[in-house]
């Protein structure tokens, strides 16, 4: 049996999860919390094996709430309401999340992502400070978790060269000439790793601006490494002029 506990200040998105949880049958709700300073002691307390925790409490935030814990668990989902930075804030940090309203089936995706986690993720404490500093500085952050099928891995922005899109997939190509499989599409990381910054060159490419030394017959993008990508046609003039622009 799962212990669930629900860190959520607005009483009818309580009331909505803690219906959603009792449809389940394997998981059991030991408590509740609207606030920071209540929810310590009901974690410290009950130490749920779930904690369903939304970002924004009345009297702080998730990450002031961990903070207080003597022990930060590793098992939190955030929950969020459709906040664009909240959003990609989590998302840089690769941490678990429910966007509210919560639905029955993304909640039980979320808990079986639970069951097969591993009890120990020596990243844990990186991540969750990437995503609180994602949240309040900018909109390309020094770092970014990359959540492949075995690992977590914690790379900084600069040393992205290109992404590569295959599909759901996409291969990281990094500045130490290794590569990372990530199971999401591409489109996924445009968001995260914006212009001017990173250029989406092609629908398969996202270019990390800083590696580019130029361009080979307006087809291609030429890397410092002499490694090539293609420009599509219909994004070449809008890729020309940002890397060219008119004085």
């Amino acid at each position: 049996m799962i212990t669930v506990a629900i860190i959520e200040d607005e009483p009818a998105v309580r009331k909505e999860i803690s219906y959603l949880i009792q449809e389940e049958t394997d998981t059991e709700l030991i408590g509740w919390s609207d606030s920071v300073r209540t929810a310590v002691k009901l974690i410290e307390e009950k130490k749920p094996d779930v904690i369903l925790m939304d970002i924004q409490l009345k009297d702080g935030t998730a990450f002031d709430l961990l903070k207080k814990l003597n022990v930060i668990p590793q098992n939190v989902i955030f929950i969020t309401a459709y906040n664009h930075f909240a959003i990609k804030a989590i998302k840089y940090g690769a941490l678990d999340y429910l966007l509210k309203p919560v639905d029955q089936t993304e909640l039980k995706e979320a808990l079986e992502r639970y069951r097969r986690r591993s009890d120990n993720n020596p990243q844990w404490m990186q991540q969750l400070n990437m995503a609180q500093n994602a949240m309040h500085h900018g909109d390309l952050p020094e770092s970014i978790a990359l959540t492949s099928i075995h690992n977590v891995r914690i790379v900084a922005v600069h040393d992205i060269v290109y992404c590569k899109g295959d599909g759901p997939y996409t291969f990281f190509f990094l500045s130490d000439g290794s590569k990372e499989l990530i199971s999401k599409p591409l489109k996924y990381y445009e968001e995260l790793l914006p212009a001017p910054y990173f250029l989406r060159t092609h629908q398969s490419y996202l270019v990390n601006r800083k590696y580019i030394t130029g361009v080979n017959r307006s087809e291609y993008i030429v890397l410092k490494n002499k490694e090539e990508i293609p420009i599509s046609s219909r994004r070449k003039n809008i890729i020309l002029t940002q890397l060219f622009p008119e004085k």
